[in-house]
């Protein structure tokens, strides 16, 4: 199958998702549309996988059962942005995204390890510019949640950063009485090696 790239060199969601019907990108291909660039994602490692596995159970058992929490699915953030973050709280009922992606959210979480510095910058104001009210980095590699929160939609940035670790409070706006720390978000560390 013979597929030619679009003449800007970047491609729009409605693009995307014809490639994933024709079977240009396959579910295994491992990718997303980033300001209108196909991008590999990382590798799931182990940590990674146990991660985003416990955040989402953490998510689900605090939030309750009437709560949407959509794990690594896509999210339409504009019209040439469809990333897969590892978690999404979006509104609504699990049906109302039978037949289409949400293209809002009250919380997105992105589980990084070797994907930081991406996750820092270009997800984040991908997020910011979509007008995700909250927007968490389980930083599995230095042991903390990065917390994001007041979106500024024209400056694609958020204009409020917290780091948490251990037992330090983080909560989501559309929830403000639910608390989470970083402690129970993320994995125990790796056992020490003699």
């Amino acid at each position: 199958m013979i597929h030619s790239a679009p003449k800007s060199g970047r491609y729009s969601v409605e693009h995307y998702f014809e490639l994933a019907r024709k079977g240009v990108i396959a579910a295994h291909d491992r990718c997303e549309l980033l300001d209108g660039l196909i991008v590999a994602m990382a590798p799931q490692t182990s940590p990674h996988l146990l991660a985003v596995h416990r955040v989402g159970t953490v998510l689900s058992e605090k939030l309750g059962r009437d709560v949407v929490v959509r794990v690594q699915m896509s999210f339409l953030a504009g019209r040439d942005s469809a990333p897969e973050p590892d978690l999404a709280v979006v509104p609504g009922k699990l049906e109302d995204y039978a037949k289409k992606h949400p293209t809002r959210a009250d919380l997105i979480v992105e589980v990084a390890e070797t994907s930081v510095v991406q996750d820092r910058i270009t997800k984040a104001a991908i997020y910011a510019r979509a007008g995700v009210p909250c927007y968490w980095i389980v930083n599995v590699r230095d042991r903390r949640v990065e917390a994001y929160s007041a979106p500024d939609r024209w400056k694609s940035q958020y204009m409020s950063f917290l780091r948490v670790t251990g037992k330090q409070p983080v909560t989501i706006e559309a929830y403000p009485d639910v608390v989470f720390s970083a402690a129970e978000l993320l994995p125990p560390p790796p056992p020490k090696t003699k």
